[in-house]
């Protein structure tokens, strides 16, 4: 059943989904991620990035509903599908530059109880050390789905590329019944008129 906005019912209601979704990740990136430290926020960034992986999953299904959707709207829907992946890539890239932000705390004696300065020294290296390795496995991540988007779009062009296939070979097999009765008819005819003529010859 098409919908106001000229596509279908279900690609709208992933639209909402998705706004949704992205609404909550850009809320726990720009206003929650800054101002938290420790276990809070590392339980935050986890939060986001379940988010960001059911956006990517959002996104799947609104590619494969096109697929279904009337040619005269498929166009703008999938212009549309565009933004929107532009801007799940820009709040992973987001995620990256929050998570790579050292929290602020003007008071270092909250943070560090009563270590000595080469203690204090010891854990920012270390920290740092962490906080590389963090950056590292979170570029990999997004590589890892930028492969597997990439996958998933091959694997539609191919189901297309097939559903094609299958429609040519159809027609390709129809037109070969349509031969066969066509030669079937002509053997009639001609056991017909070779009747007719021994039958003359006969005469």
């Amino acid at each position: 059943m098409a919908s106001p906005a000229g596509g279908s019912e279900l690609f709208a209601s992933y639209e909402q989904d998705f706004k949704s979704v992205c609404d909550s990740i850009k809320s726990k990136i720009e206003d929650q991620i800054p101002n938290q430290q420790g276990e809070t926020r590392k339980a935050t960034v986890r939060a986001v990035e379940r988010e960001l992986e059911e956006a990517d999953e959002i996104l799947g299904q609104m590619e494969m509903e096109i697929l279904n959707i009337p040619t005269t709207t498929r166009t703008r829907l999938q212009a549309t599908l565009r933004l929107y992946k532009s801007e799940n890539e820009k709040m992973k890239r987001d995620l990256r530059r929050a998570t790579a932000v050292i929290p602020k705390n003007n008071d270092r004696q909250e943070l560090f109880g009563d270590l000595e300065e080469n203690s204090i020294s010891d854990y920012d290296a270390s920290s740092n050390d962490q906080r590389q390795r963090l950056l590292s496995g979170t570029e990999r991540l997004g590589q890892s789905s930028r492969r597997l988007e990439d996958s998933h779009r091959l694997a539609l062009e191919t189901e297309g590329i097939g559903i094609n296939i299958l429609g040519t070979l159809r027609g390709q097999r129809d037109t070969m019944m349509r031969a066969r009765d066509t030669l079937a008819e002509a053997d009639s005819y001609i056991d017909k008129a070779s009747k007719t003529l021994k039958g003359m010859a006969r005469r």
